[in-house]
């Protein structure tokens, strides 16, 4: 028996050894990672999630990306698709070590050709694309992304966006999504099978058709026009829908699962279509404050019902404003001095410098956060000071950025409605004044991660969740039981107002168990008949719900890429 285990053992050790040597031939010894003290940077998530695998690969090209994958379907290892990692829920990395085969990580982030189709009202997106990288491509043709400033500052990929069905700050376009794709898929007999949806002529064997798209050797006359939706056309109407008893968008919506869309990794995409966006000329942003939640509950009911759309409308809670703007100083100065082509590349050198000091036992843990917020005291007073002092006054805040044809009445409404009222009040910000109100916005994302990395003697972790409230639902801000307020050191309320879409970051002190509760506080979700998470997909983090885990068996039916998401299966054919 012993010489049996032996014997299987090694075989296994030879049959890898044999697949490394087969995709470092495909894609060359500079895309092949197969030492463990560098695969750190993929094999750990953003926020959550570890795991190992015997290689990270890291093609250069969608036919190597191709040929990777069908080498890895025929060796029975599992696959991991993965773009920038930037993901909070571990969704892109392997979750523990108790898969029942083995792991080879397929960073895409070498492929970030982005083709400008139709005139610039549309985009083909590699793999590797990044939503900054598409936002300054589409500058010349005065066009945006679906999605600007957020995900895009760390280097988020396009493709992880559709893959995940992620929202964002943008009230009138919805989650991001397409039905136009080329991707490939492991089909019940256990063979990789190609799929173009993508509406291209391509050819007709995925030599023909990945070599000529990687190539842009294709003729844009012959793209063609499409029923398909390269966006939710739908959603505006649909936000506007105030007294509907359901969320406006979540990750697991069934009506946002398609192919790509939502895919969660189940498959490998090579391209996407997407639409683009005319950008607005003229716009105008409005800042609210008020001690009465009832009056940002008001002015949401009173302008969705009457069809008018912000182009975002973002609420911040007046302790993330106050945590934000001593922990998320650094972020707003980098980002506002250099602006937001330069931040991925920070971002990507940070987790480079971490991932190698972390090893050097003499130095502190998260040393680069600590020396980054030592030296953001260094700097003067970043935030407008009429911001300051509404933060001081009011504990709930608003901020409405409005198209040309919205100013006006978005004006004569917030006029109206604060004649008489005494708990809140807005004021209409100067251009330097809005810019920097969304900056502040987004920096209150990261600040609970930089206080928790400050804090470590007295910070347990941080509990993150993303929720969608029901449209219609007016008790939008949160009671906690006392049982669940006592381990909280500080609340970060902030988010996607007029979406009803909720970050709700809560620091935890040390000593407390944050999953269990985090139990807790899912269980109050679901009574309030919420629906989460919003924005960041399940990952590892939480249980698929049963169209979300029968949409997952669809496309993969052997669970040979990204098994155990959604708390499903890590087994072979998804058994249990």
């Amino acid at each position: 028996m012993f010489f049996q285990k032996k014997s299987i053992s090694a075989s296994h050790n030879t049959s890898n050894q044999n697949l490394i040597a087969q995709l470092t031939k495909i894609s060359g010894s500079r895309n092949v990672i197969t030492d463990p003290s560098k695969m750190g940077l993929y094999c750990n998530g953003f926020r959550y999630g570890s795991g190992k695998a015997i290689a990270i690969v890291t093609p250069e090209h969608i036919l190597d990306q191709w040929n990777v994958v069908k080498a890895c379907i025929e060796s029975n290892i599992i696959i991991i698709m993965q773009a920038a990692n930037t993901g909070l829920t571990g969704g892109s990395t392997p979750d523990g070590n108790d898969y029942d085969r083995d792991i080879v990580i397929i960073n895409t982030m070498k492929m970030k050709k982005i083709y400008v189709i139709n005139n610039g009202e549309q985009v083909i997106c590699l793999p590797g694309a990044t939503l900054n990288e598409l936002e300054q491509k589409l500058r010349p043709y005065h066009r945006d992304p679906h999605s600007v400033i957020g995900s895009s500052c760390i280097g988020a990929s396009v493709l992880g966006g559709i893959s995940n069905n992620s929202g964002g700050a943008l009230v009138q376009r919805g989650p991001a999504y397409t039905e136009m794709a080329l991707y490939a898929q492991c089909n019940k007999e256990g063979k990789l099978e190609l799929v173009n949806h993508l509406g291209v002529e391509l050819g007709n064997t995925p030599e023909e058709i990945l070599g000529r798209l990687d190539h842009g050797n294709f003729d844009h006359e012959l793209i063609k026009q499409s029923d398909k939706c390269c966006s939710d056309h739908h959603y505006r109407d649909h936000v506007c829908e105030v007294d509907a008893p359901t969320p406006a968008r979540y990750n697991a919506d069934p009506n946002h699962l398609y192919e790509a869309s939502g895919c969660a990794g189940k498959l490998s995409i090579f391209a996407v279509r997407l639409d683009t966006f005319p950008q607005e000329k003229e716009t105008r942003v409005f800042y609210i404050g008020t001690n009465d939640p009832n009056d940002l509950t008001n002015i949401r009911y009173n302008m969705l019902s009457k069809k008018i759309v912000p182009i975002s409308g973002e609420y911040i809670h007046q302790d993330a404003y106050n945590i934000a703007a001593i922990y998320g100083k650094d972020t707003f100065i980098f980002i506002n001095c250099l602006g937001t082509a330069h931040i991925p590349q920070l971002f990507s050198l940070k987790n480079k410098f971490d991932f190698i000091t972390n090893k050097i036992p003499f130095f502190p843990k998260h040393f680069s956060d600590k020396a980054m917020q030592f030296f953001s005291k260094l700097f003067p007073q970043h935030l407008p000071e009429r911001m300051n002092e509404y933060a001081k006054k009011y504990e709930h805040h608003l901020l409405l950025k409005v198209g040309k044809e919205e100013i006006e009445p978005v004006r004569s409404h917030l006029k109206s409605y604060f004649k008489e009222k005494t708990s809140g009040s807005f004021f209409e910000c100067n251009a330097e004044e809005g810019r920097k109100a969304f900056l502040h916005r987004f920096a209150v994302a990261g600040a609970a991660v930089r206080y928790r990395n400050v804090h470590t003697d007295t910070v347990e972790n941080i509990l993150a969740i993303d929720v969608a409230l029901r449209r219609n639902d007016k008790e939008w801000v949160e009671h906690l039981p006392e049982e669940i307020e006592e381990p909280i050191l500080h609340k970060l309320y902030y988010g996607h107002f007029f979406c009803h879409v909720f970050h709700q970051d809560y620091i935890i002190q040390k000593g407390y168990d944050v999953f269990a509760l985090e139990e807790k506080m899912l269980r109050i979700l679901d009574q309030r008949g919420a629906e989460y998470p919003a924005e960041h997909n399940v990952g590892h983090l939480y249980p698929a719900k049963d169209p979300l885990k029968n949409f997952y068996k669809d496309l993969d039916p052997c669970n040979a890429f990204n098994p155990g998401i959604g708390k499903t299966s890590k087994l072979k054919n998804w058994k249990e």
